[in-house]
């Protein structure tokens, strides 16, 4: 039995979904799983895990600054453990954006951290207006505009290629 630290950043709850179904599917295939929230990352180190596993989620173009520092402060024990890193945005939506070597948020999270995860993907995320406070609905209806994505404000749209995070979990030794 391995044991799997999963860290998850998520601020609507769909990066936190994904984590769930990771977990799901790592404990189905017998492994000993840790999730826990960037919030409460600081208080666990990857030592003792076998499998580093981070999950981020975009806002406003940035990754949370807490992950970046958890990725750089155990840099060293994560690239010496079999480790993984995902991201969740919206722009992961585009065909030309749904790669790891395609997202730009990627490739900015790899570029700013001194850790080199063995695997990386990357999902789309939700849109759910009712979720979001005034301000936030505003601007990422200006964002969705800019962009060529919905914009109605009672709009709820499931972006996540579910199948695709399925995948990702089979890799990191999960049974789907």
């Amino acid at each position: 039995m391995r044991r799997v630290l999963l860290i998850c950043s998520s601020t609507d709850g769909q990066t936190r979904r994904i984590c769930d179904r990771l977990r799901a599917m790592l404990e189905a295939a017998g492994n000993a799983v840790t999730l826990v929230a960037i919030e409460e990352a600081d208080a666990v180190s990857p030592e003792g895990f076998d499998v580093a596993v981070i999950g981020a989620r975009i806002r406003y173009g940035r990754t949370d600054k807490r992950v970046i520092a958890y990725a750089d402060r155990h840099a060293a024990r994560l690239d010496a453990m079999e480790s993984a890193f995902f991201s969740v945005n919206l722009v992961a939506r585009k065909r030309t954006r749904n790669l790891p070597h395609t997202n730009p948020y990627v490739r900015h999270f790899l570029r700013r951290v001194a850790w080199r995860p063995r695997r990386i993907d990357v999902f789309a995320g939700r849109i759910d207006y009712s979720l979001y406070g005034p301000l936030d609905r505003w601007v990422i209806r200006l964002i969705m505009a800019l962009t060529g994505g919905p914009t109605r404000a009672d709009a709820v749209v499931e972006y996540t290629d579910w199948g695709r995070v399925e995948a990702f979990g089979r890799e990191l030794g999960g049974s789907g």
